[in-house]
């Protein structure tokens, strides 16, 4: 099994993530903890540039739960077809907005137990919100996260939860959240999932993926 990075070393590849990416906050455009929970559903296979553009324009037109709760699946699908699935993202969407209505008065959950209860919110969405919008210590896992983290040492499973669960070992959990954009921001600006820019990376000297590919 592979060994992975000690605590202090990742500290130290923390620390220096910290440096080249100063902003751990999310990307995605949202101006209440609604708005991020839909925005971070539609995220979903689809790029926050991509969201951006179709939120810009979804939130003029609807902002509560009861708004998109009064659309047809069809309807819905119609305002959000620039993101991928967007199909059944539309019934997701109406179908958790009929929820929150129906049993949290209209109100976003505050833990990650009761988010995951909502249609179309797995354990990534769910720690995402908990952590931007309630303060909650969690690191949501998507395909960067997951991605980088192996090749860096980490982690090392090909399973979602168990990255999940190596990266809780390894990081304290006061940088949890930090720790999931840190990872975001390295897997979009230079860990890339093809050709990713050794040359350039800051933290070359811990990565496992770059020792193995010059051997």
């Amino acid at each position: 099994m592979k060994e992975l990075k000690s605590t202090e070393e990742t500290c130290e590849i923390l620390e220096i993530l910290k440096e080249k990416y100063p902003a751990p906050e999310t990307e995605l455009n949202y101006n209440n903890p609604f708005e991020l929970l839909i925005a971070v559903i539609l995220s979903a296979q689809s790029t926050d540039k991509q969201v951006n553009k179709v939120t810009a324009q979804l939130f003029n037109k609807y902002q509560t739960p009861e708004d998109f709760a009064n659309l047809t699946p069809e309807e819905l699908a119609t305002e959000i077809r620039g993101v991928g699935l967007y199909r059944n993202k539309s019934k997701y969407i109406i179908k958790t907005c009929q929820m929150l209505l129906d049993n949290y008065e209209g109100q976003i959950p505050q833990t990650r137990k009761e988010l995951m209860k909502l249609s179309g919110v797995g354990r990534k969405t769910a720690n995402v919100v908990a952590s931007a919008v309630f303060g909650v210590d969690a690191i949501a896992v998507d395909t960067h996260v997951f991605r980088v983290s192996n090749r860096i040492g980490l982690a090392a499973s090909d399973k979602v939860d168990q990255v999940e669960q190596d990266l809780m070992e390894v990081i304290p959990k006061d940088l949890w959240s930090d720790a999931h954009h840190w990872l975001i921001f390295h897997g979009r600006n230079l860990c890339k999932a093809r050709n990713p820019n050794c040359s350039e990376c800051p933290i070359i000297q811990y990565c496992d993926y770059a020792k193995s590919s010059k051997s």
